[in-house]
């Protein structure tokens, strides 16, 4: 049997922020948050382990089942002047995976690209830890049910970061946050968990009313002191700027402040995760940026300690 969930899940949750802004420090300063381990190597995970406090989740990158086409790689490293690197699809989740149960403090594991199999979500269940997925559509969010899911985190096409189609080819949903949760709500009868543009104690109270149990907040922490958000990337935060959401960042749908590359490049294939890894060199030119946020968050992110940020968010 799964674990059992507690009466009232956390009416804010800091979401998982890949790439450096998900620090331990973060998620021990507010009531709830996730350690996020998509892309982080096993050596990283340990020490975050090492300095986290309990209650926390983590997340995990499912692997990825589709590669890019060779044709469309080619393509795109001619154009960057790079090689086409070797990439990892797994993103190490079977070692990640092994690694958060062996430790058995998450409250909660999660995933992103994809949904664990039923044989995972036993794992996970007999170490007394529940397992939540992202879905970004009424499908995803009722195949996640019927292998097992404990919660369904339903990401909206605001939210920062990348968005959690199941393949790299998928094209995103793009109804609001408030309607997918009203459609999933009407399909699902398990804990739904808000993703994607909620800055303000308003949006998580429309949220809620909207059918979800907590509102996971990512874009809104990443002012935040004990957040691992690179001085280039508060500097972009802060000066504003549009968002879109595109390949060109990584080769798969993310949403992020709009750069040259992505101004110039609206329509790329699937390219994940190799044109990441290509770009990499190129991140300290503005032309090429990496700041992943949600929509229209100029002027609307918080500086100052988390625990601040979250008091706002709660309406304190």
């Amino acid at each position: 049997m799964p674990p059992e969930l507690p009466a009232r899940l956390p009416r804010v949750i800091a979401a998982p922020m890949a790439g450096g802004p998900s620090t331990p420090e973060l998620v021990n300063a507010v009531g709830f948050g996730f350690l996020a381990w998509g892309t982080c190597t096993l050596d990283h995970a340990r020490d975050e382990l090492s300095r986290v406090d309990e209650p926390f989740g983590i997340n995990l990158f499912y692997p990825q089942r589709h590669e890019p086409r060779r044709e469309d790689l080619e393509a795109i490293a001619a154009e960057l002047g790079a090689d086409i690197p070797e990439p990892d699809y797994t993103f190490g989740f079977h070692e990640k995976l092994d690694l958060a149960l062996a430790d058995g403090r998450a409250s909660i594991i999660s995933c992103t690209f994809g949904c664990f199999t039923a044989e995972e979500f036993r794992r996970i269940h007999d170490t007394g830890i529940q397992a939540w997925v992202t879905v970004t559509n009424e499908v995803d969010a009722l195949k996640a049910a019927e292998l097992g899911a404990d919660g369904l985190i339903v990401q909206g096409p605001g939210a920062g970061g990348h968005r959690s189609t199941w393949t790299i080819k998928e094209e995103p949903d793009t109804r609001p946050l408030e309607r997918l949760l009203d459609g999933v709500f009407r399909h699902v009868n398990l804990p739904l968990i808000a993703a994607g543009g909620a800055r303000t104690a308003e949006d998580v109270e429309r949220l809620i009313e909207w059918g979800a149990s907590s509102v996971a907040c990512g874009s809104a922490f990443l002012l935040a002191r004990e957040a691992g958000t690179s001085e280039a990337n508060r500097a972009l935060l802060r000066a504003g700027g549009e968002t879109v959401s595109t390949r060109a960042f990584s080769g798969r749908y993310a949403r992020g402040v709009e750069t040259r590359f992505t101004r110039e490049h609206p329509d790329l294939p699937p390219l994940y995760p190799q044109l990441n890894a290509m770009q990499k060199p190129l991140r300290n030119d503005p032309d090429y940026a990496y700041c992943l946020v949600g929509e229209n968050f100029a002027g609307t992110l918080q500086e100052g300690s988390a625990a601040e940020i979250e008091a706002t968010l709660l309406g304190q």
